[in-house]
């Protein structure tokens, strides 16, 4: 088998796991993206983009080497889980409902991405910085006109892929017309490690539990809602955007954790749904390049970690007189990870739409339901699988 090449476009979390998995998969890869600059926090600052990672999720990036190079005090196990919809409706989830230690791990993106730094410098993965600018037969051509030879090209370079449009891939998107609002945020009560999560009819608010800050609660906000209203919130300046943000929670969580005061910038982020082929001659998208699915569930990067694992298992297991590229392959690949990823999809723009549905009748259907799962272990024990990794897919945040 001849010596073949990989070049991974994008430095982001997807485009470090993938290089790392393919190189201790024994394969010769490299990364091709901007330099990678970590972002300095000082004491008691958080990364203000968190992720909630799946019980398959971290068993790969221990599987990676990556899991134990992280600050274990920076990272907080979630035990628990409820779930208010807009009329009453309610479902607690606890992980010793199905014998789990957890229900899921926070963490920063910014400790994920220094930690695979890491291991890819440990490991010799290069690092070429420059940036995608076509494609040759063979060859990836960068900005910065470098010729690298490439038999198989991952693209990890997110949601407006430049190396998807130039392989002709099919893409479809549609725009929640929402945004995505994140911020960190001190609590008046402890957590008591779990997520909550509220669906107000016209907005879903989830808050992360996080590591105690000087001794007191912390807890990250993922709050999704309509785009005129998440503007203006991101246009208040200072103590008028503090004082916003504590009233409205405090409404919205009824005071389940009393008072909560921002204690970092805000972010807004457009929420979109968006689908592609994956897969063309020499090929291969992961994450954000290849879908995206509503935050709702926080399941984006869990899918693309999913994405990963398959190739670095798909390319792994070729034959030997088979190309790294080789579309037959590469198919095996897309078919492998349809069916998970055409379920969270359904899953999460399904519970969207349910929710954003408006009408008394609606509500009431929503609401009865959620109650009947709250009064039904068996399901619940369902769930808490699916959440924890030990059965496929996940509904969780």
């Amino acid at each position: 088998m001849k010596n073949e090449r990989i070049v991974v476009c994008g430095g982001g979390l997807a485009g470090m796991a993938a290089a790392l998995g393919l190189r201790k998969a024994g394969l010769e890869v490299s990364i091709l993206a901007p330099a990678y600059t970590a972002m300095a926090l000082q004491p008691g600052q958080y990364h203000p983009r968190v992720y909630a990672l799946s019980g398959a999720s971290q068993r790969f990036l221990a599987h990676l080497g990556v899991w134990n190079l992280m600050q274990a005090e920076r990272i907080t196990p979630v035990q628990a889980m409820e779930v208010h919809g807009d009329g009453g409706g309610c479902v607690t989830l606890n992980a010793w409902q199905d014998a789990q230690d957890c229900l899921a791990w926070i963490l920063e993106s910014g400790q994920m991405e220094q930690a695979l730094r890491q291991a890819l410098q440990v490991f010799g993965v290069p690092w070429i910085e420059d940036r995608f600018e076509r494609l040759e037969p063979g060859l990836v051509i960068t900005a910065g006109q470098q010729r690298l030879q490439a038999d198989l090209i991952v693209g990890a370079d997110g949601a407006r892929s430049a190396l998807r449009a130039a392989a002709g891939i099919e893409h479809q998107g549609r725009e929640y017309g929402d945004l995505g609002l994140v911020a960190h945020l001190n609590a008046e009560r402890a957590h008591q490690h779990t997520a909550l999560q509220w669906f107000t009819g016209d907005s879903i608010l989830a808050l992360l539990p996080m590591p105690d800050v000087d001794g007191k609660p912390q807890v990250s906000m993922v709050w999704s809602l309509g785009q005129a209203q998440a503007e203006r919130v991101l246009a208040l300046q200072g103590q008028a955007q503090a004082h916003y943000l504590q009233s409205s929670l405090r409404a919205l969580t009824g005071g389940r954790l009393g008072d909560v005061s921002l204690r970092s910038a805000v972010h807004g982020f457009p929420l979109t749904f968006e689908r592609s082929g994956m897969v063309a001659p020499g090929v291969a998208l992961v994450g954000d390049a290849a879908h995206r699915v509503h935050p709702l569930a926080g399941q984006g990067l869990n899918l693309g970690l999913g994405d990963i694992e398959e190739l670095v298992k798909t390319v792994s297991l070729r034959g030997p007189h088979c190309s790294v590229g080789d579309i037959r392959m590469l198919n095996r690949y897309k078919r492998a990870r349809a069916e998970p990823i055409a379920a969270m999809r359904a899953a999460t723009d399904g519970l969207y739409r349910l929710f954003a549905a408006s009408g008394a009748p609606a509500s009431l259907v929503r609401n009865a339901g959620m109650q009947l799962v709250d009064r039904l272990p068996w399901v619940k024990r369902r769930i808490i699988a699916h959440a924890a990794g030990v059965a496929p897919g996940s509904l969780l945040f």
